[in-house]
């Protein structure tokens, strides 16, 4: 008679399990308890690895990060003249990693990376915008200012709903409207803001670009 060997727990086991369990449980749900019993361990072993749930949110944001960290250096790998392209398409590229996991974008904001997988996809996107032209200081300066639209932008979505688990919920766009029936531009203004949110997001993103090139870019002969 054989019995499966379980693979040892380490940090990587506890993160991967940690990411799958959030696309059920959301955010709120995911708990060290929650987490000890999908892996079939007592939650104490679980603070060999983790001193609180925060480390853990830490390591789970890196792991996000390994995942997507060739598609976006591969993403920033254009011609100076294309930087407009290729920077939307890194910020859309991150929006759709985070859009893969239950309140992703919680989960990604205000975290500490535990390695230096963040080191080369920033370096890549600083160069793509250096090369275009912009001073180092301003590449940094447009490079965040793009990450903070993006993961503020999904923040929002996601808490909005509809729920990516069970597809129900949602923002109630008729009783919002409703509610706003003597401001009747604010109750407009909802159709645009909570629906279509592929095109929405697309059109706020082409406008931070455009704002950044009009405001940061030194020169815009290097274009």
């Amino acid at each position: 008679m054989t019995t499966e060997r379980r693979a040892p727990l380490d940090r990587g086991r506890v993160a991967d399990t940690a990411l799958k369990l959030l696309n059920e449980v959301g955010l709120e749900g995911l708990t060290l308890r929650a987490i000890a019993k999908e892996l079939d361990v007592k939650a104490p072993a679980l603070y060999w690895h983790f001193k609180d749930k925060q480390a853990l949110l830490d390591e789970m944001a890196t792991e996000m990060l390994r995942r997507m960290a060739a598609e976006f250096t591969d993403r920033a790998d254009a011609p100076p003249q294309e930087w407009r392209p290729a920077f939307f398409r890194m910020m859309s590229g991150l929006r759709e990693h985070l859009l893969r996991y239950r309140d992703g974008a919680k989960v990604y904001a205000g975290t500490r990376f535990t390695d230096m997988s963040y080191a080369e996809p920033m370096e890549a996107n600083l160069r793509l915008l250096t090369r275009a032209g912009f001073t180092p200081a301003a590449a940094a300066r447009a490079w965040f200012t793009a990450y903070s639209y993006t993961i503020g932008f999904v923040i929002e979505e996601q808490s909005m709903g509809p729920d990516p688990a069970t597809g129900t919920g949602g923002y109630d766009l008729q009783a919002r409207a409703e509610r706003l029936a003597g401001q009747p531009l604010a109750a407009q203004a909802g159709h645009e803001m909570f629906q279509h949110r592929d095109e929405g997001f697309a059109a706020g993103l082409h406008a931070v670009i455009a704002g950044i090139e009009a405001t940061l870019l030194s020169d815009p002969a290097a274009t």
